[in-house]
């Protein structure tokens, strides 16, 4: 019987983020998050601005259309979008998929909302989709981004040496990172107990 799990996407709520399917309306909510710390500026990732909101936004519904991803729009407790994550790479079969195009405005960076986001996501991803392997992988530079994925509990696997083109055209270095549902238990506590103590990722 088919996980519909894999074909709706949810809405994950919190105390401190709502994370809620991302539309075709919400490009001017994403592009007022990124304005925050001014996030396209940032060389190692990869954040929409008003020259690429359009085909950001095109390839997200594109790939939820064809059942290999769920992008949200994330928000924080007063309803304001403060950026975007999703499910990619999904695979039914194995099961398995990975988290990512995730950024965050400034001001709620290293917060109990990116820390409860995680939560939220990995919670759905394990206990709800039922994967056996959740995927996590940035660029090998983004110091600030891995050490987030090391404190949630991830297992560093290795870098995949030029593994992308980034849209500046640099190829990228892809640190990778992947957490077993036998490991989810231990990191769910970690989170848990976090979120219990101030929630700061």
């Amino acid at each position: 019987m088919q996980n519909l799990h894999w074909t709706i996407p949810p809405i994950l709520e919190g105390h401190h983020v709502t994370l809620e399917p991302l539309q075709p309306h919400h490009g001017d909510d994403l592009l007022a998050a990124a304005a925050d710390g001014e996030l396209w500026n940032l060389w190692y990732t990869s954040v929409p601005n008003t020259e690429s909101i359009r085909g950001y936004m095109a390839r997200a519904m594109a790939d939820r259309e064809a059942g290999t991803a769920m992008p949200f729009l994330v928000r924080d407790a007063a309803g304001e979008p403060v950026g975007s994550t999703r499910f990619f790479r999904m695979d039914p079969v194995i099961p398995s998929l990975e988290i990512g195009f995730t950024w965050y405005s400034a001001r709620v960076q290293r917060s109990a909302l990116n820390t409860e986001a995680k939560r939220l996501l990995l919670g759905h991803a394990f206990d709800a989709m039922g994967c056996s392997v959740v995927e996590l992988r940035t660029h090998v530079m983004n110091h600030r981004s891995r050490a987030a994925i090391e404190r949630l509990g991830a297992h560093f696997d290795g870098i995949l040496r030029r593994q992308m083109r980034m849209p500046d055209g640099h190829l990228r270095d892809t640190a990778v990172y992947s957490i077993l549902d036998t490991e989810w238990p231990i990191v769910r506590r970690g989170l848990d107990f976090k979120l219990e103590h101030g929630g700061r990722a």
